[in-house]
């Protein structure tokens, strides 16, 4: 938020906020415009961030995680966002990821995989979406084969978010065939680095390039039965169940880069000038700013009562729906505002709003498109 906006946090909220926005302007910003251009992973940034407990935000102290609150959580990604909405990507990801582990994973599991994780020494990729079936889950065709101490994986993932440069600690839905019939879809953690799992393309895209996407192909891919997460066939509840923190995540992914693009505007408002005074002194301009930082703060309000409520284990689908929708919907409006105050110079590249315009974008998209979130709005009005 603009620094005249008042929000109530506690102490350890605003020490959590203020630790993540020094780190991500020191650490991630200064690189941010560079690994765009280039698409380069962010390793030592993710490393700086790690030693910092930015990785392990989900995972018990007792793991090596920093054990965070749902809002502290959000507060950490908001302020990454704010420098790379990619870099905010890659660590909601990892984090809700790792999250799954702690919550429902084995204790051997647990302490097998969550140190890693927490030190960012192991990334994490969650291998859902399927190239026919994204917010239709129960159109997964991913199947796992129970052979002996093994289950054997095989289908192609799509638009896995750090799938090509995941460590050992790798959630995956999937279908399970047994004797008695093929069960709905189950949870494992398998590993990159064993034989099937194959990286068959890295994907281009319009806007987060450092947050790497890749589609995978799992040919009989082996995991080890004391892989799999829960209960064969109770995946689907799992994945189902991620889905409001995940939704709420990406909302304060959508606050910071808004955030970030307002302030540029608002600086760059005050340093040009039209008619011999700073345009922001233009009534025009003015008004555009006023509504832009009315989004931004909207936006940011409801995301924190949305993460709230998760934190207090209230049921709250439908507010995860309006926080990810309304600050995803905003924040594209508030970036193009904010390339347009800066006239022919926000469409270069010399100038880090038409980053954030190509960066907002995908908050659209992914953990369920705008149009989604609709559908679950308007269910929970209907009462279903």
């Amino acid at each position: 938020m603009s620094e005249t906006s008042t929000v109530l946090l506690n102490e350890q909220e605003v020490m959590i906020r203020d630790a993540a926005r020094k780190v991500a302007q020191e650490v991630v910003a200064v690189t941010a415009a560079e690994r765009d251009r280039t698409g380069a992973w962010p390793r030592g940034e993710l490393a700086a961030v790690g030693e910092l407990g930015f990785l392990g935000m989900h995972i018990p102290e007792e793991f090596g995680g920093s054990a965070a609150t749902f809002p502290e959580y959000c507060l950490a990604i908001e302020a990454f966002a704010a420098a790379d909405a990619g870099f905010a990507t890659i660590l909601h990801v990892h984090n809700g990821l790792a999250g799954c582990v702690a919550h429902a994973g084995t204790e051997a599991q647990k302490r097998k995989y969550l140190p890693d994780m927490a030190s960012g020494k192991t990334i994490v990729a969650g291998l859902l979406t399927e190239p026919q079936a994204g917010s239709d889950t129960a159109a997964f065709r991913t199947t796992a084969r129970r052979e002996g101490e093994h289950y054997v994986l095989n289908g192609s993932k799509q638009f896995i978010s750090n799938g090509n440069e995941a460590g050992v600690g790798l959630a995956i839905a999937a279908v399970t065939e047994t004797p008695e019939g093929r069960k709905g879809p189950s949870l494992f953690i398998v590993d990159p680095r064993a034989p099937g799992y194959n990286v068959t393309r890295i994907e281009e895209k319009l806007g987060q390039r450092s947050a790497h996407v890749a589609a995978i192909q799992l040919e009989d891919h082996r995991v080890p039965l004391e892989n799999i997460i829960g209960e064969e066939g109770a995946g689907y509840k799992r994945v189902m169940s991620m889905l409001s923190e995940g939704r709420i995540g990406i909302a304060a992914v959508a606050c910071g880069v808004a955030r970030a693009a307002l302030e540029a505007a608002v600086q760059y408002a005050k340093e040009r000038e039209a008619y011999g005074k700073p345009i922001i002194n233009l009534q025009g301009v003015a008004f555009d700013l006023a509504d832009m930082a009315m989004q931004v703060d909207v936006a940011y309000q409801y995301m924190l009562h949305a993460a709230r409520l998760q934190a207090a284990g209230v049921q709250c689908a439908k507010e995860a729906s309006i926080a990810k929708l309304y600050a995803s919907e905003m924040a594209e409006k508030v970036c193009s505002g904010a390339i347009q105050i800066h006239g022919g110079y926000g469409y270069l590249t010399d100038f880090p709003v038409e980053r954030y315009y190509r960066d907002a974008r995908v908050t659209k998209i992914y953990e369920g498109t705008s149009h989604i979130q609709k559908v679950i709005i308007s269910r929970s009005l209907a009462g279903r």
